[in-house]
């Protein structure tokens, strides 16, 4: 499931585990789009942690999922079996994507915070870590999960925690990575014919003409979700500019990065182009109706997260019409005089309050989590990616895998960041207007990054 997606009722009711089970066997969605592997892993056998805390004790685990969830369903048998094999009483709240702002950042000045949290790197970093609400996890890097003398370090991808954006005030990481995202352009193989990726903007151009002549609109795009919006110009800014140049831009005070660089008015033109070919109602409707509306077929070509065939497949069923789609992707093309090949990831984890009374009892859970035979249920139950290369890849995101796992491209932080910049202020207050005018056709390329660097000098200005 989309990890963003915004959860409008919190499940205030706190959910001790001893009375929970794994939840129901069908675990992955039921019908045309179930996944095989889902029902085996939910009904399989826990494995063994590593290491037990002394005398047991206690677990508050703030969960960003909710119960019925696929992640959710996969946490819900990790905790049961943790508890079951550890003796810690876990104690676990199932608050959806807004509890780190609604929950978490309302509690840090209090002595009432979880012992466990989970977000994505991004938003854990702009709301807890920036005002010291977090401590260093480096030490679980090194402890074992249940396999053999294996540790959490040795299983994980380096590219899915060793990065600048993952570090706090004192050089410490402070997430640990469960699930990894990146995007791509969706289509569905049945209905769109061949479909080969394309090299450069020209040749996407060229694909959005074709489903046009087929009687089809070009692309999908939910315009009330900022940073769905976000993805365009940043995607080929970042091909210009390379890993931490959007960040660079963003926190310059003068603002004038934005007019200086030419890379940037060059990816809004690109941008500009690219929106022209959005969906009739793509700004006015609520998210997830034009989403759906590309599963339904109406549109060929949508551009999100990894989390697209999960979150499509179970529209479809819900649907009950047996309908399926055939997932094929590609990444987003080289813009004209781009030099940097990029491709964009996104690391989810867990995270532990600086205040957190069962820090141990938290650490030893998230090693137990990166034993796979729990992590094995993300991509079992909830098609998603995981930062451990051993083991599965969801059929449908092969080709996405396969990118990131390239040693020659640049891996780049999704947006590369800027969507955590001043606790995520600067997204909202300076980037959001002038991306959407630009969407729009209501800011010219010129006036786009002009505006950037007016609204973006003023905004650091008033910071101080």
């Amino acid at each position: 499931m989309r990890f963003h997606k915004l959860v409008g009722s919190t499940l205030a009711a706190t959910l001790l585990l001893a009375g929970c089970g794994s939840g129901d066997a069908a675990g992955g969605g039921a019908g045309e789009n179930a996944l095989p592997g889902a029902a085996e892993f939910l009904s399989s056998p826990c494995p063994e942690p590593a290491a037990k805390p002394a005398g047991g004790g206690q677990l508050v685990y703030w969960s960003m999922w909710t119960a019925d969830e696929p992640q959710g369903k996969v946490l819900q048998k990790a905790l049961k079996c943790f508890q079951d094999k550890t003796g810690v009483k876990v104690d676990v709240q199932w608050l959806g994507r807004k509890a780190y702002t609604q929950n978490l950042v309302p509690a840090l000045n209090t002595g009432t915070v979880p012992d466990l949290f989970d977000q994505d790197v991004s938003k854990v970093g702009a709301a807890i870590m920036t005002p010291g609400g977090t401590q260093s996890l480096d030490d679980v890097y090194g402890m074992k999960i249940g396999e053999g003398d294996k540790t959490v370090k040795d299983v994980l991808s380096p590219t899915s925690y060793d990065f600048p954006q993952n570090k706090d005030h004192e050089g410490h990481s402070f997430l640990v990575p469960y699930e990894i995202q990146s995007s791509a352009w969706w289509y569905d193989k049945a209905t769109a014919g061949a479909v080969a990726a394309p090299k450069t903007v020209d040749e996407l151009i060229g694909l959005f003409d074709k489903a046009k002549a087929d009687g089809k609109a070009a692309v999908s795009q939910d315009g009330d979700i900022p940073f769905y919006n976000m993805y365009y110009f940043t995607q080929l800014a970042e091909r210009y500019v390379g890993a931490g140049g959007l960040a660079k831009a963003a926190q310059d005070p003068t603002g004038r990065a934005w007019t200086d660089v030419p890379g940037f008015r060059e990816a809004a033109a690109q941008t500009a182009r690219i929106s022209k070919y959005f969906i009739d109602g793509w700004d006015a409707a609520k998210f997830p109706q034009i989403q759906q509306r590309w599963a339904d077929g109406d549109a060929r070509f949508l551009y999100v997260g990894t989390w697209a065939p999960s979150e499509t497949r179970e529209y479809l069923d819900k649907q009950g019409a047996g309908t399926k789609i055939d997932y094929g992707s590609f990444q987003f093309p080289m813009p004209p005089g781009a030099t940097h090949d990029t491709v964009e990831q996104m690391s989810i984890g867990f995270a532990v309050p600086k205040k957190a009374k069962n820090a141990d009892a938290a650490k030893a859970f998230i090693a137990y989590f990166l034993n796979k035979g729990n992590l094995a249920g993300i991509p079992a139950v909830a098609d998603n990616l995981v930062p451990r290369p051993d083991l599965a890849v969801p059929d449908d995101l092969k080709p996405v895998k396969t990118v990131m796992d390239d040693q020659k491209k640049e891996h780049v932080l999704q947006y590369d960041g800027i969507d955590a910049i001043a606790g995520g202020k600067w997204q909202t207050d300076v980037f959001d207007p002038a991306d959407t005018a630009l969407l729009k056709g209501q800011l010219t390329p010129e006036a786009f990054v002009a505006q950037l660097a007016q609204k973006s000098a003023a905004f650091w200005k008033n910071q101080h």
